[in-house]
């Protein structure tokens, strides 16, 4: 199983992946944007609102029959972020033609609905339904609100918006609630036709098709889709160094029973190598698995956190430490989190902790082929990176992580950002207050 990639149309490049592993065809449409602030929101609202109908399925009762009648096929739209590229689409999941009565045509269809979602939209006049729009609108604004609500979720995103508040990456996938509000149906149809125009366009497909049919296809049906020139200037910003000399600090406060202690650090000069296998490896021996430092130290042996973890984002070249406390552990656990990071700084590395590391590294990329679905983000990242390692070659490359890759990993990195979601005032107060013993069991939530 290797994936050959090419383009087919000017500006679209099929990553094509034949297996006969599953018993169902993948395939994904991917058009790639520059993420920023002032469009985030805009570009993030055009794939739901494609999604509500076309010409021939003028809305989401018919587009969901024709589905029905393609043997159970699945198209979703996607919205995704890679560093500092918005990638809108779609993904569609399908049985496999062998598998269903002769003539069924399966493979043929479901291209063609996909291409009529992404080119043939419901529209009045040339311009998208407003009531589609609203609708759509409503619903992204009370998904973008509704973060507040998951106060891990949203301590992470606080966070990342402080630390890199003069870079794009802030405005996260689908942009602000905010921003939501002032979007036109006229303003959106202009943004989709200039994203149709100028935007490179990555197509994933994993089955049992030829790559001939597949090419043939995807040029039969793409066919109409409107080129002017393609932008091809994307891409992130990756800063190595921390913006100031110490981690800058914010807090917020909202009632709470526990506070939430979220650290960012910049990876540095790791982030200068083509293979960052050395920085996935550290992520796991820090914090990144169940056997890292901070979970066995700070949470089993100190009881500092309720929970703590890191995760890195290779694309943009940031780790984030997020970790439940007790408020009155802020400065504790601050200093707990920055003692283990400086233990594995000093390649105070047991055999144990690296090879278990490695071990979780190693098992979850080599389940990637089991998934079609984490073969195609596997690989998008990969066409985003210019990179062409496959996921048993990524093995192979974490395998050979030692103690010093990890440490020199380690002393790349600039903390930049501590931020604490705390208790508020009033709430400090009410816990502080003496309990008063209710053996009611009825009246207990």
């Amino acid at each position: 199983m290797g994936l050959v990639r090419r383009e087919i149309m000017p500006g679209i490049w099929l990553n094509y992946l034949y297996t006969g592993k599953f018993k169902t065809s993948y395939m994904s449409f991917n058009l790639l944007t520059q993420l920023k602030r002032e469009t985030a929101a805009l570009n993030a609202l055009i794939p739901s609102v494609l999604y509500r109908g076309t010409v021939r399925y003028p809305d989401m009762e018919k587009l969901t029959a024709r589905m029905e009648d393609l043997y159970g096929a699945v198209i979703a739209p996607n919205v995704r972020q890679l560093g500092e590229i918005q990638c809108l689409g779609f993904s569609a999941s399908f049985p496999e033609e062998e598998f269903l009565p002769p003539k069924a045509d399966e493979f043929n269809n479901v291209v063609s609905l996909l291409s009529d979602i992404l080119l043939r939209p419901a529209t009045k006049g040339g311009l998208f339904l407003p009531q589609y729009v609203e609708s759509e609108k409503e619903k992204l604004s009370q998904m973008l609100l509704s973060i507040i609500n998951n106060k891990r979720s949203y301590a992470i995103m606080r966070c990342r918006e402080e630390m890199c508040c003069f870079e794009d990456y802030s405005a996260g996938k689908c942009g602000k609630a905010e921003d939501v509000e002032d979007i036109h149906y006229k303003k959106l149809t202009k943004q989709y036709r200039k994203l149709l125009e100028t935007c490179p366009m990555e197509i994933f497909y994993c089955g049992r098709e030829s790559e001939k049919r597949t090419v043939s296809a995807l040029r039969e049906y793409l066919s109409a889709m409107p080129r002017a020139e393609i932008d091809y200037d994307i891409g992130t910003d990756i800063r190595l160094n921390a913006l100031e000399a110490e981690p800058r600090f914010c807090r917020e406060e909202m009632p709470l029973s526990q506070a939430r202690l979220v650290m960012g650090w910049r990876l540095g000069d790791s982030m200068d190598l083509e293979d960052r296998s050395r920085v996935t490896v550290f992520n796991a021996v820090f914090g990144g698995s169940v056997t890292s430092k901070l979970f066995m130290n700070l949470r089993e042996k100190m009881g500092l956190c309720y929970d703590v973890s890191s995760a890195s984002d290779l694309r943009k070249g940031i780790l984030f430490v997020n970790s439940g406390i007790s408020a009155e552990n802020f400065e504790t656990a601050k200093d707990a989190i920055l003692a283990q990071l400086d233990a594995i700084k000093r390649r105070d590395i047991t055999e144990e902790e690296l090879e278990s590391a490695k071990a979780v590294c190693i098992a979850d990329t080599l389940a990637i082929p089991d998934s079609q679905s984490a073969l195609e983000s596997f690989y998008l990242v990969r066409a985003v990176e210019g990179t062409d390692f496959s996921p048993e070659e990524s093995a192979e490359l974490l395998k050979d992580i030692t103690a010093d890759d990890v440490a020199e990993a380690a002393r790349a990195t600039e903390c930049d950002m501590i931020f604490l979601l705390a208790p508020s005032e009033d709430e400090e107060e009410k816990e502080a207050e003496p309990q008063v013993e209710d053996n009611d069991p009825e009246g207990s939530d």
